[in-house]
């Protein structure tokens, strides 16, 4: 380990500033308070009561690799294998293929990986075929305040998407079929990781109340349908609206009614991309974000975000905010910039705390069993007059797929507090091309000697340095995490910032999860041929 980043990690350890709590102490330090979303009253960690439901069971650094600030030496020692362990434990890659083993869609293969800084990690993400439908389906989840949220959207969102874009008849099958207690036709094949988890306590409960919202969609009695841009503002702001109902709904479950408790008290940003041929939607609620990479005539690379920040650095927000809000109110929406001095995304799922009435608020928790074992602490900020203050109501991006548009990338905001748009398309973009260089052959100049040999090792060695992960997310994150001022992965950098202690490493990095979706450039050709 070298000395300087040993140096810095420990320096910022004794720098940090330790706060009481309810449940556990905290460590705060002072260049990073801002980086967590929610302030601190919100981000507490309680042991689950027993009979509890416990989000813990998603991947997290091994143990052995993990210390606590409070343990006189620590080390930052990992060998490359232990590395790539845990940077390739949440690796997941799909390739789409027909009978022919060939790709007629789209959407030539995703990669993608995760990699937790918090403990349970709060970000999830999601990965479907439409089956009733046409198109696949992205998502990247990024929780705040715990990860029921996140984990509650991840299951449910890409369904009611699904199920908005399915035609009137399509409908009535399905409902047809729960009336006669028949199987019901899948609507989406899921891409899992084998670490992903549901809630299966309450997986029949989720799936009653979509049937509910499909029934409302018949009793519209529309023959039309949805535009895919209106199925997803639909989607997105139904499910919100399930997750404020089901908790104020009367429940005798009370597992299920303490996991209704922690969707509803925590929160999460959201972005998915639908792809159907050469069509593009891209929802994004909060600040999570979509990046396209373009490989332009002349060879060179360039960026087309889709989505915007929601937070109160985008002036688009601010001034919507204002709008929906009492002008005496101006100044206090945003205090530090956070939503009433509390929460950094101007939209997100969940977070009731800052969308009901606070008479609801403290109905709600009064008449429930023991919040703060749940992680829920109620309270209300200064000028909170009101409300609703926040939105899951996403922005839809519509883009049409050219044959120069090669990739997109979705990620969580770990990614991008680390990494610009540009730099993670030449990321992605350099390592595309790395993967298409054989290993140069090993050609000997007469007479060979021994520093010739040791160049030409040193020639392959560095060759073959950016393709050394298969998949495009875990090379994204290996240099999110370890690059240096010159942009390349320092290998000591990359053990420390992999061994910080549990309770330091959200200082110096979140959560990441991206997900890289490649194009088919051929399929996005032909389309244009045949039209």
């Amino acid at each position: 380990m070298s000395r300087t980043v040993s140096s810095w990690i420990l320096s910022s350890a004794r720098s940090s500033i330790v706060l009481h709590g309810k449940g556990r102490w905290y460590s705060i330090c002072i260049p990073n308070r801002n980086k967590s979303k929610w302030k601190l009253v919100f981000s507490k960690t309680c042991p689950y009561p027993a009979g509890g439901c416990s989000l813990d069971r998603t991947f997290s650094l091994p143990r052995a690799f993990r210390h606590t600030s409070t343990e006189e030496h620590f080390s930052f020692q990992l060998s490359p294998a232990q590395i790539n362990d845990i940077l390739r434990a949440g690796e997941l890659s799909h390739r789409t293929l027909d009978l022919n083993g060939k790709s007629a869609n789209s959407v030539l293969r995703f990669e993608s990986n995760q990699l937790a800084s918090n403990s349970p990690m709060e970000d999830r993400r999601s990965a479907a075929t439409c089956l009733q439908t046409a198109g696949m389906m992205f998502g990247v989840f990024d929780g705040h305040a715990g990860a029921a949220c996140a984990q509650a959207v991840s299951e449910r969102l890409l369904h009611y998407i699904a199920v908005s874009l399915m035609s009137r008849q399509s409908l009535e099958e399905i409902e047809l079929a729960m009336e006669a207690m028949k199987p019901v036709r899948p609507i989406l094949q899921r891409h899992r990781h084998p670490n992903d988890v549901e809630y299966q306590e309450i997986t029949s409960q989720y799936f009653e109340n979509l049937r509910v919202y499909w029934q409302h969609l018949l009793d519209l009695d529309s023959e039309l349908g949805f535009s895919l841009e209106e199925a997803m503002i639909c989607a997105f702001k139904r499910l919100d609206s399930d997750i404020s109902l089901e908790v104020q709904a009367p429940q005798e479950n009370e597992l299920i009614r303490n996991i209704a408790l922690q969707v509803a008290f925590s929160g999460a940003t959201a972005c998915v991309a639908h792809v159907d041929g050469v069509h593009l939607h891209v929802a994004n609620t909060g600040d999570c974000r979509a990046v396209l990479g373009v490989r332009e005539e002349d060879g060179t690379w360039s960026t087309l975000p889709l989505t915007r920040d929601h937070n109160a650095y985008d002036e688009f927000e601010i001034r919507r905010l204002k709008r929906e809000h009492p002008r005496s109110e101006e100044k206090t929406l945003f205090v530090n910039d956070r939503l009433l001095g509390i929460l950094m995304p101007s939209r997100a799922f969940g977070d009731v705390q800052l969308k009901w009435s606070k008479e609801l608020q403290h109905s709600i928790l009064e008449n429930s069993c023991d919040v703060e074992a749940l992680n829920i602490y109620q309270y209300v900020p200064p000028n909170y007059h009101t409300p609703p203050y926040l939105t899951a109501e996403p922005e839809v991006t519509y883009h049409k797929l050219r044959s120069k548009d090669k990739f997109l990338v979705i990620a969580s905001d770990g990614l991008w507090e680390m990494l610009s748009n540009e730099k993670v398309v030449k990321l992605v973009a350099g390592h595309l091309t790395e993967l298409n260089v054989q290993k140069p052959p090993l050609t000997f100049k007469k007479p060979v000697n021994l520093g010739y040999m040791h160049n030409l090792l040193l020639q392959r060695k560095s060759k073959g340095l950016a393709s050394l992960d298969q998949n495009i997310a875990t090379h994204l994150i290996r240099h999110a995490i370890g690059s240096n001022e010159y942009g390349e992965v320092d290998p000591e950098k990359l053990a420390a910032m992999l061994t910080l202690p549990e309770d330091l490493a959200r200082m110096y990095r979140d959560d990441i999860t991206v997900t890289v979706v490649f194009f088919n450039s051929e399929t996005i050709e032909d389309y244009y041929r045949n039209h």
